[in-house]
């Protein structure tokens, strides 16, 4: 119960995070926001400061922040709207959203690997007794691909281990000199560990202490890691490889935080899971959000790029109503994936 409650609290701060982007670049560049809400559906908890409305609402899956002029009217005659301002700064408004996510997401690793005092790269510490790389990779190799596939920090080499055959090219840098080493043999075999027998590809990797530019490199590193992970999920989406079983909303995310969290030998331990599942959750909504489709902050932003270019060729302004339109009737179709997805979930838990 305990990793449930902090899952629901870290995906409500998510949201809070999101939007308080929005929010504050909003405030600072002198647009009136008429509603800061975290939350969907009906008002738990609301108070009314100065010209802004903040609201806590029952849903946990999303959350807005109503600028005035946003809604699909010209807006212009009020000089504080979101209509009436320069593209920068409805731009900047937008992206905010995501950006403040991704710094998150970024604050989150830091401080895990902070915490940890240490952390595994990807340079090669030793190999296993039997192990076919051996003689063609050696210990102090720092891989930095295999099969193309960039290495940007440890996570990345039992995923590109796991991909295709045994024969692999690695491009590694041993003594300061980059070296592609290809067809390098790197089966998952048996090998015998502490009297006994474990699968695994014959590669022990360094373990170093935590240092401040450190820490900043592998937050970073890590990072990049997800982001990618996020885009390749969505490329095997778009290619039918995944479908909606595979999906997760809200409830899923919150019972899959509750899983990591149990599973952790500690209860510092789990929540320190649950906060690394947060970071990811984090770097895949900053991504999602910019994605351009209507009705996401990445659809926006497109669409006021391309107003602008058409206005730029043809002198005429698009009416901003028909943009609203699109939003909206975009936004009530994620609303109803949303919700299907959602089912989805509970049905899973169900059976």
């Amino acid at each position: 119960m305990l990793y449930i409650i902090l899952g629901i609290l870290f995906f409500g701060l998510l949201i809070a995070v999101h939007e308080w982007g929005h929010f504050i670049t909003a405030k600072k560049l002198d647009v009136q926001v008429n509603e800061f809400s975290i939350g969907m559906g009906p008002a738990i908890w609301s108070r009314q400061k100065g010209e802004t409305k903040y609201s806590l609402r029952a849903l946990p899956i999303g959350g807005y922040c109503a600028m005035e002029g946003e809604d699909g009217d010209d807006g212009t005659s009020n000089p504080r709207s979101f209509a009436a301002k320069a593209l920068w700064k409805k731009l900047i408004i937008l992206a905010a959203g995501s950006f403040m996510n991704l710094v998150a997401g970024f604050l989150i690793v830091v401080l895990l690997y902070a915490g940890a005092g240490a952390y595994v790269t990807p340079t090669i510490a030793a190999l296993a007794e039997g192990c076919p790389a051996a003689g063609v990779l050696e210990p102090g190799d720092r891989i930095l691909s295999i099969d193309g596939h960039r290495v940007a920090v440890y996570f990345d080499v039992s995923g590109a281990l796991s991909a295709g055959g045994d024969e692999k090219t690695f491009v590694v840098k041993r003594d300061g000199q980059k070296l592609t080493l290809a067809d390098v043999s790197l089966p998952l075999k048996e090998y015998t560990e502490n009297g006994q027998t474990v699968k695994r590809y014959g590669l022990t990797f360094t373990r170093e202490e935590a240092t401040p530019l450190g820490v900043l490199a592998q937050g970073a590193g890590t990072c990049d890691y997800f982001a990618r992970a996020v885009w390749q999920g969505l490329s095997m989406l778009v290619r039918g490889q995944v479908g909606l079983t595979d999906m997760s909303g809200p409830v899923g995310i919150v019972s899959y935080m509750s899983e990591a969290g149990s599973q952790g030998p500690t209860v510092l331990g789990g929540i320190q899971n649950v906060l690394y599942i947060v970071a990811l959750i984090a770097v895949n909504l900053a991504i999602m959000n910019m994605l351009p489709i209507p009705g996401l902050d990445g659809g926006r932003f497109f669409l006021l790029i391309a107003g602008e270019l058409f206005y730029r060729i043809t002198q005429r302004r698009l009416d901003p109503k028909y943009e609203a339109y699109l939003n909206a009737a975009f936004l009530v179709l994620l609303m109803a994936f949303m919700a299907v997805v959602t089912f989805s979930d509970v049905w899973k838990l169900v059976k």
